[in-house]
């Protein structure tokens, strides 16, 4: 019983975050971040600041979000996709999943939310740190699937054009008219694909 209880409290909680994140990120997109409050986004959900700061422990992770969730999904998918495949296309494909796995819902806060990011130093900055923790995933999966003396090497020169890709992908998406973002990512990483 106290499963379900306990399943059925981390969706509510769940939900109460990504509606926090929704409305503060809306207002990010149309205010500028450095120019709203956590107080003025507490008061539009309808919670106080503390309880914002129960959810989200600074205002950045309202748009950043939990980069442990979605590295380990990412890491999961490369995994998957990594088994008999080139690295560079498992690594396409796992970015690709990871990007569609959302809802329209979603989709319009990761636009807002990317714009947002794209437009503040210290969201930049801390953006960089999760891909940072996603290549240092990533890149031993990939080396473990490359041979020669330059494997390791490779493996992070793969793992950060493949960053490098993403970045490009969902920024164009972000600030575009194109609402395809996988099909945006796919091109991205056509565009560099390794020779051999």
């Amino acid at each position: 019983m106290s499963e379900t209880r306990t399943g059925l409290r981390d969706i509510t909680r769940e939900a109460v975050r990504a509606r926090i994140a929704a409305v503060a990120v809306e207002r990010f997109d149309r205010d500028g971040f450095e120019n709203v409050t956590v107080e003025q986004v507490a008061a539009e959900v309808g919670i106080s600041a503390r309880s914002f700061h129960r959810y989200f422990p600074a205002k950045e992770d309202a748009v950043i979000g939990d980069p442990a969730r979605h590295r380990d999904a990412l890491v999961g998918a490369f995994r998957r996709h990594v088994d008999g495949a080139p690295v560079w296309h498992a690594l396409r494909e796992a970015f690709a999943e990871m990007l569609g796995s959302g809802s329209e819902d979603d989709a319009e806060t990761g636009r807002r939310s990317v714009r947002v990011m794209t437009s503040t130093p210290s969201l930049r900055a801390r953006n960089l740190e999760k891909h940072q923790a996603w290549a240092d995933a990533l890149t031993p999966i990939a080396v473990e699937h490359l041979s020669g003396r330059d494997a390791g090497l490779r493996a992070q020169v793969l793992v950060q054009a493949a960053l490098g890709c993403f970045d490009v992908a969902v920024t164009t998406w972000a600030t575009g008219d194109d609402t395809d973002v996988v099909g945006i990512l796919r091109r991205a990483f056509d565009v560099v694909e390794p020779a051999g």
